[in-house]
C-alpha cells in the first residue's frame, strides 16, 4: 500500500461489433447481440405466462449500458490491465507448467489463452466450450493480462532468456509468506466491471490450461463499481482509507520510463513490457478499527475523510513534511505511512499500483480475513517495489495493522500484434 493512485479516466465506450463465435451460446451468435433480442424474448415469455395467445411484435434492441459496452483492446504495445481504470472485480491465478511440459507445450498453451483473451474481451463467446455465463452480457471493460514467473524459465529451457529483473524479491521483515499461494510459472490478471463477465473469463482460462498447466493459487478481488459515487474518485481500501493518491499517470512525463521497458532494452523479448509484483496483504481489521481516528490518520499521515494530507490543504495537495505543531513535532510523522513511501523520499523509486481488495471470510476467532491484493507494475523492480518495501520495513506505522501473506513477482511482456500470441517472441524467438 503506497501513496500513489491508479487512473480513474472512464475507458471509451467503442461500437458493438457482431462475432462469429462457435461456443455453446450459440454458434456464430456474439453474446452482445444476444442481449439485443433479450427485450423482445421477455415480452414473449411474459405474454405466455399471462396465458396471451396472440404474438408478440419484436422489441426494438435494447442498447447496452454504457458500463457493459466499455471494451479494452487486447492488441496493442502494451498488454490490457496495466493502464486500465481499476475494474470492479478481479481473479488472480498463476499455473505450473505439467510435468512433462515445456516450451512447445507453453507456446500452444499461450497461443490458446491469447485467442479466448481476444474473443472474450470484445465481447465473443470463448472459441471452444463456452459456458455461456456471460451470454447476456457487454465485453465490461474485461481485461486479461499474462506473465512469466521465474521458474517458468527453468521448465521451457529458456534460461538464456530470463530477465536479471525476474531475480526473487528478498526477504522482507514484515513477510508470513504462504509458499503454497506464491510465485508459479504462469500469471494470469482478470478484471471486469462485471462479476459474470469475470467469472467467465477465469473460466475459459482454466479450461484452456487443460494438461499443459495445472493451477497453483487463484484468489478474488473487488473495487468500487463505477459510477457508485456523485464523482470519480480515488479508491477506498478495507480500512477506509483513499488509497493510492500519488500514482504516477500517463501523462507524466517520466511515466513510460518508471513503469514500462523500454525498446532496445534487455531482453528484448521484454519491449514494452512491465514487472509486476504481487502481494497478498492482510489487514488486521479488528486492531485497526479499535484505533480512534485521530491515529488512524497519524499512521497514514492523511486525513480519512478526503485523503488531504495532515499538513493542510486538499487531496491532491503537496504534502509539507517540514511542517510543525505547536509541540514543535511534525504534523505529518515521521513514521506515517503516505511520507516514508514518497517517491522523493526514496531516491525516486515508483511503481503504478493497480490494486484489488479481498476477503476471504473470517478465522476461527471471528476475524475477517480480509485485505489487499496488491498488484504494482514497474519498469524494474529493484529500482520501483523493492527500494520503498525496504524503507517500510524498517519503521512504517502501519506495518503493525498489515501482514503479507503471499508475493509473486512476473515479467509480463509486451502487447501482442495483430496475428500474434502473448510471449511469442520469447517462445519462438
Amino acid at each position: 500500500m503506497t501513496d500513489q493512485s491508479t487512473p480513474q479516466a472512464p475507458a471509451p465506450a467503442l461500437p458493438r461489433q457482431s462475432g462469429s463465435g462457435n461456443g455453446s451460446s450459440g454458434a456464430g451468435v456474439s453474446r452482445r447481440r444476444l442481449l439485443g433480442t433479450a427485450g423482445a424474448t421477455g415480452l414473449v415469455l411474459g405474454a405466455a405466462g399471462a396465458g396471451v395467445g396472440h404474438a408478440t411484435a419484436p422489441a426494438a434492441a435494447t442498447p447496452l449500458t454504457a458500463l457493459g459496452a466499455r471494451r479494452a483492446m487486447f492488441h496493442g504495445k502494451h498488454q490490457p490491465g496495466i493502464t486500465d481504470p481499476l475494474q470492479a472485480r478481479g481473479h488472480l491465478a498463476a499455473f505450473d507448467l505439467a510435468a512433462g511440459a515445456g516450451r512447445k507445450e507453453a507456446a500452444a498453451l499461450l497461443r490458446r489463452w491469447s485467442a479466448t483473451a481476444e474473443r472474450l474481451m470484445a465481447g465473443e463467446p470463448a472459441p471452444h466450450d463456452d459456458t455461456a455465463v456471460a451470454r447476456d452480457a457487454g465485453p465490461s471493460s474485461l481485461t486479461i493480462t499474462f506473465g512469466f514467473g521465474h521458474s517458468f524459465f527453468d521448465r521451457t529451457g529458456l534460461r538464456g532468456q530470463r530477465p536479471a529483473a525476474l531475480d526473487p524479491l528478498p526477504d522482507f521483515s514484515s513477510d508470513h509468506l504462504d509458499k503454497a499461494r506464491s510465485d508459479g510459472d504462469l500469471w494470469v490478471q482478470i478484471g471486469a466491471d462485471d462479476a459474470l463477465v469475470a467469472f467467465h473469463a477465469l473460466r475459459a482460462v482454466q479450461k484452456d490450461a487443460g494438461g499443459a498447466a495445472r493451477l497453483r493459487w487463484q484468489m478474488n478481488g473487488f473495487n468500487r463499481s463505477p459510477g457508485a459515487t456523485a464523482h470519480p474518485m480515488t479508491a477506498r481500501n478495507l480500512m477506509g482509507q483513499v488509497d493510492g493518491t500519488r500514482n504516477p499517470k500517463p501523462s507524466d512525463a517520466d511515466f513510460a520510463r518508471r513503469v514500462f521497458v523500454p525498446a532496445g532494452g534487455e531482453p528484448a523479448w521484454m519491449a514494452h513490457g512491465s514487472y509486476a509484483v504481487v502481494r497478498r496483504i492482510r489487514m488486521l481489521l479488528d486492531d485497526w478499527e479499535k484505533l480512534p481516528l485521530a491515529r488512524q490518520e497519524s499512521v497514514i499521515g492523511r486525513r480519512k475523510s478526503d485523503g488531504a494530507p495532515l499538513s493542510g490543504g486538499t487531496e491532491t495537495t503537496e504534502m509539507d513534511l517540514e511542517k510543525t505543531g505547536e509541540d514543535g513535532s511534525y504534523v505529518v510523522p515521521v513514521n506515517a505511512h503516505a511520507r516514508i513511501t514518497r517517491p522523493d523520499q526514496n531516491g525516486g523509486a515508483a511503481m503504478l499500483r493497480r490494486p484489488f481488495s479481498y476477503h476471504d471470510g473470517f478465522t476461527a476467532d471471528g476475524a475477517p480475513d480480509a485485505g489487499l491484493l496488491f498488484i504494482c507494475w514497474q519498469a524494474d523492480p529493484l529500482r520501483g517495489f523493492v527500494p520503498v518495501q525496504r524503507k517500510l520495513d524498517r519503521g512504517d506505522a502501519l506495518s503493525q495493522y498489515i501482514r503479507h501473506e503471499a508475493s509473486g513477482l512476473f515479467a509480463v511482456p509486451g502487447g501482442a500484434a495483430k496475428g500474434e500470441y502473448v510471449g511469442q517472441r520469447l517462445l519462438e524467438g
